[in-house]
């Protein structure tokens, strides 16, 4: 999430596209990461299994992502003092995450059973919500994908297009 000064910065997560097959009329979702701060984009992160694929989003997996992928990433900027911000997804809120990212970001975690509670549907706190995805969705379906790999590579690509603006 972008709520930032020099100093500080502010990450919110979630995503979950779908895709209709033509053929089969099955729904198949991909479920995407990213975070959003002063300095650009943290992402995306796709949650799959080790053979490539697609999974639903558990804790398990959750803090494997923040530990294996974010935390890496973050120490690959000069970041300090640097605030994490979630919604209440059960995932998110599970005792072994909150412990996780207490260790990580200390007093700086907004997230329900965090030290700073969550504030549900607030656009000037929530810019994944109530920007990010819904520009990313348009210019991911543009070309109306029908495939999950090409809806991946869509959304790769508009994360970097968005990292050079």
């Amino acid at each position: 999430m972008a709520t930032s000064t020099n100093k500080t910065a502010a990450f919110g997560v979630k995503l979950i596209h779908k895709c209709m097959s033509k053929h089969r009329y099955i729904q198949k979702k991909l479920t995407v990461w990213c975070a959003l701060w002063a300095g650009g984009i943290i992402g995306p992160y796709f949650f799959k299994y080790d053979e490539g694929h697609n999974v639903t989003v558990n804790g398990d997996r959750y803090r494997a992502m923040i530990t294996n992928f974010f935390i890496p990433e973050l120490n690959n900027h000069d970041v300090q003092e640097l605030w994490f911000q979630q919604d209440g997804a059960t995932c998110h809120i599970a005792r072994a995450t909150i412990d996780l990212l207490k260790d990580t970001f200390g007093d700086r975690l907004i997230s329900r059973f965090g030290p700073v509670n969550w504030p549900p549907r607030s656009c000037d706190l929530t810019p994944l919500d109530y920007f990010l995805w819904g520009y990313v969705k348009s210019l991911v379906y543009a070309d109306k994908p029908q495939t999950l790999d090409h809806l991946e590579d869509n959304i790769r690509r508009v994360m970097r297009l968005i990292h050079r603006h």
